[in-house]
Order: C-alpha cells, then sequence, then structure tokens
C-alpha cells in the first residue's frame, strides 16, 4: 500500500456536501483507503477570482492503485458528482487533486507529481499540513512554505469553516 496525500475543493453547490461524498466514494473504492481527513477550510479563489469562495480539505489515503489508475479513480467520482468542464482556475462542483504519492517522481501531460502548485498555495498547505504536519516534499517542510506564504501577505483569506468541519467530522 501507498500513502497518497489528496486536496478537496468545490465552490459550487453545497461545498461541504461534495467534499464529504467524494471521500465516501473513495472509501467505497476496494483499493483505497481513507485514513486521515482535515478541518475544511474556506478559502478565496485562485487564478480565478470573480467567483464564489472555495472549501478545501485534505485527506490521506492508502492505495494499491498506480497514481494514473487513482487519477482515473479521482475524476471518475468528480464525474458522478456533477463536474463539467470550464474553464481552468474556474468554479467547480469538485475538484479532487493527487498532491503527493509516497516515493513518486511523474511529470507528465497528465500527470505531475509532487502536484506542481503544492507550495505556491495556503488552501493546499493548511489542511494537508493539519493531517501531515511538517514531512518533507522534494526536500522542503510544508511549515516553511506557509510562513513564506504567509509573509508575502499572499492568499490570506483562509479561515477554518467550523459548521464544515462538523459535518465532516461527523461523516468521518
Amino acid at each position: 500500500m501507498t500513502e497518497v496525500a489528496l486536496g478537496l475543493g468545490a465552490n459550487l453547490g453545497d461545498r461541504c456536501g461534495s467534499i464529504i461524498a467524494a471521500l465516501k466514494a473513495l472509501a467505497q473504492n476496494t483499493d483505497v483507503t481513507v485514513t486521515r481527513v482535515s478541518s475544511i477550510y474556506a478559502t478565496p479563489p485562485w487564478g480565478i477570482v470573480d467567483q464564489p469562495a472555495f472549501l478545501n480539505a485534505a485527506a490521506l489515503v492508502e492505495t494499491s492503485l498506480s497514481p494514473d489508475a487513482l487519477l482515473n479513480v479521482c475524476q471518475d467520482i468528480e464525474r458522478e458528482l456533477g463536474r463539467r468542464p470550464r474553464l481552468r482556475w474556474g468554479p467547480r462542483e469538485i475538484d479532487i487533486d493527487l498532491l503527493n504519492v509516497e516515493g513518486v517522481r511523474i511529470v507528465s501531460e497528465r500527470l505531475s507529481l509532487p502536484h506542481p502548485g503544492l507550495f505556491e498555495r495556503l488552501f493546499v498547505l493548511v489542511p494537508l499540513h493539519e493531517i501531515w504536519g511538517d514531512r518533507l516534499v522534494c526536500g522542503a517542510g510544508l511549515q516553511v512554505a506557509i510562513d513564506l506564504l504567509r509573509s508575502m501577505d499572499e492568499q490570506l483569506g483562509i479561515h477554518l469553516d467550523d459548521a464544515a468541519t462538523s459535518r465532516i467530522r461527523a461523516a468521518f
């Protein structure tokens, strides 16, 4: 079994419900075990800023699937939950990103691991740090990246969403 860090986000519809549904769908897959789930954080949009705010979370899973096969599972879940193709960085019903796969580095058209934006986005770093601690990814600790981004005053609108976190704790 390989440990995989996932990032989840949504800014359309029942945002928290979509994240919970995605995690439940992952947990129903016999090749995936959800081992930890972060709190949920409300975050401003990134990339295209003229859209609703996001809810974001991170999860750790263990899987026997290859990274490509897990990506297929995640994309199938996104479609099942109503995600439609839109602009890159635009609004979405659900987004499931592979952030890091233990011991794997890939750069391809379809998949790059670790995720190329991992150290640029507080909405990924903060929930991931909560469940993963300060493990190193490509030789860098998550807390160092968080501190650097905060010192640069970037993406500061992130905050814990207590109501959404209560919902996810009840589900997991």
